[in-house]
């Protein structure tokens, strides 16, 4: 049995007995929410299932993705992330759409969205796992990114007051479907939230605020900071904002990504200092206002041979000092100074082997199916998220950045928000995530075609967990937190 609602106190989060509990764990990765990189399409989620949908009909389409859903998270997954890894909470992304049509009314809430959600969170439940409940995805994208699934480069969900109260909405039923449930820790109602007026992400959650906390005042809230969970620079203080609060913040770190110069993290004391310092930099609203904070994203990515990737076993060696030295930051994080712990959930428990904690079999089905296509996209760079491309193709890209630059005046290169992007970041948001993308998606669900009830199954299986790999590494790093 749980021990109570969890809650905030000073920098902590308390059991009911106001002891304090460290949560740590994954996002469970593209089950809810699918992404380009953790499943394999290219581009977006909807996107990609409309064109599956579109060329293998409704019946097989509908029978893929609930035999995915089911083997992605069960018991088995349960029991080996709770005894044998030793988390004890999971963030569970999902995207609005299992809840609402886009197509119809945007206040009728689907059921099928509450059987996908409940069925993960009973599961957890069952084996002392709490969970925070993370809405990735919104109506017209709460970011420029792939993963809010908008389609398009622009965080519009901002600019209509109707998509907004969508998801109020869509949050005051699941806190009434959820509000005695003490095995959820929280929610997340916006993952990585990125708009230029910030008063616009303050407002949001001050009505989230109140219409949530008028049918559920138990559970926490973890409010992610504007600009991709990294600036709360203007928040109000909390006394004045949301009460039983933390603060989330997402640490990337470009130390553990590729780049096309194929230099690697060696821990140096410059390196180790400019970890420490993006870290404290961004919890600096925590120890100005003694408030928690939770590493709501974080982690490097690896290389293999599967991918094609050329001595992976270097590139991942130093990956792995990335990770242990921001596990060192974290270990003695807590804003107040105390040299405590803070709660994180890295990124991420299963995908197809770049990053997860578990992976799709080379062997399986998956990559029978997929796997020729998956390096071909590796190679064209598609995806956004790691992006490892070509040099040779690198340079056609870099041609045009270098025309965007020439003719733009130079205090104008970084004049979109978010201001952290350069013009090589807009760029391969719009000609690779979003055009390309958009053409390479027939290609894949192409691959589909033909595929017999028995080989969806077997496709959807190579999720399962037994029939899995684990990243043994990693999993160690992780347990001695």
């Amino acid at each position: 049995m749980s021990s109570g609602f969890l809650t905030t106190k000073g920098t902590k989060i308390v059991d009911a007995h106001g002891k304090p509990v460290v949560l740590k764990g994954t996002a469970i990765g593209g089950h809810l929410n699918m992404e380009n990189f953790i499943t394999g399409y290219p581009g977006h989620e909807t996107e990609h299932k409309k064109i599956i949908k579109s060329k293998i009909g409704e019946e097989k389409f509908e029978y893929f993705f609930d035999k995915f859903y089911e083997y992605f998270w069960t018991e088995k997954d349960a029991e080996f992330y709770k005894n044998e890894l030793g988390f004890n909470c999971l963030r569970i992304p999902f995207n609005y759409r299992h809840f609402v049509d886009d197509e119809g009314d945007f206040f009728k809430i689907l059921p099928k969205g509450f059987e996908r959600l409940d069925r993960v969170i009973d599961i957890c439940s069952k084996y002392g796992i709490y969970t925070i409940l993370d809405l990735h995805a919104t109506p017209g994208g709460q970011n420029q990114d792939w993963h809010a699934d908008s389609g398009i480069h622009k965080s519009i969900f901002w600019d209509f007051k109707v998509f907004q109260d969508c998801i109020i909405n869509l949050w005051v039923e699941l806190a009434k479907h959820y509000k005695d449930n003490t095995w959820v820790a929280g929610y997340n109602p916006l993952n990585e939230p990125a708009v230029p007026d910030h008063s616009k992400l303050v407002n949001f959650y001050r009505r989230l605020d109140e219409q949530v906390r008028a049918v559920d005042s138990n559970h926490i809230f973890f409010l992610d900071g504007n600009t991709y969970s990294m600036d709360f620079r203007q928040f109000p203080a909390p006394a004045d904002f949301i009460p039983n609060s933390v603060y989330s913040i997402h640490d990337y770190s470009t130390y553990g990504f590729p780049n096309i110069e194929g230099t690697l993290y060696t821990g140096s004391e410059v390196e180790v200092s400019k970890l420490k310092q993006q870290y404290e930099r961004k919890v600096e609203y925590h120890k100005e206002h003694n408030v928690p904070v939770w590493n709501g994203e974080f982690g490097p990515v690896y290389a293999s041979e599967v991918r094609g990737d050329k001595n992976p076993e270097v590139i991942n060696k130093a990956r792995y000092k990335v990770l242990k030295d921001q596990l060192s930051v974290y270990k003695q994080g807590d804003p107040s100074g105390d040299g405590t712990p803070i709660s994180w959930s890295i990124w991420l428990y299963k995908d197809i082997g770049y990053q997860g904690l578990t992976f799709v079999s080379p062997k399986s089905k998956w990559y029978q199916v997929f796997g020729e296509f998956l390096l071909k996209k590796k190679k064209l760079g598609l995806d956004r998220w790691g992006n490892d491309i070509d040099p040779e193709y690198n340079q056609l890209y870099q041609n045009l950045i270098d025309h965007i630059h020439a003719n733009t005046p130079e205090k104008y290169h970084r004049a979109i928000y978010p201001h952290v992007w350069t013009a090589q970041d807009y760029l391969f948001r719009v000609a690779k995530d979003m055009l390309f993308s958009q053409y390479a998606q027939h290609e894949y669900a192409d691959l589909f075609v033909g595929l017999s009830f028995e080989e969806l199954d077997e496709l959807a299986a190579s999720f399962k967990f037994e029939n899995v790999e684990q990243r043994q590494e990693l999993n160690e790093i992780l347990k001695d937190y």
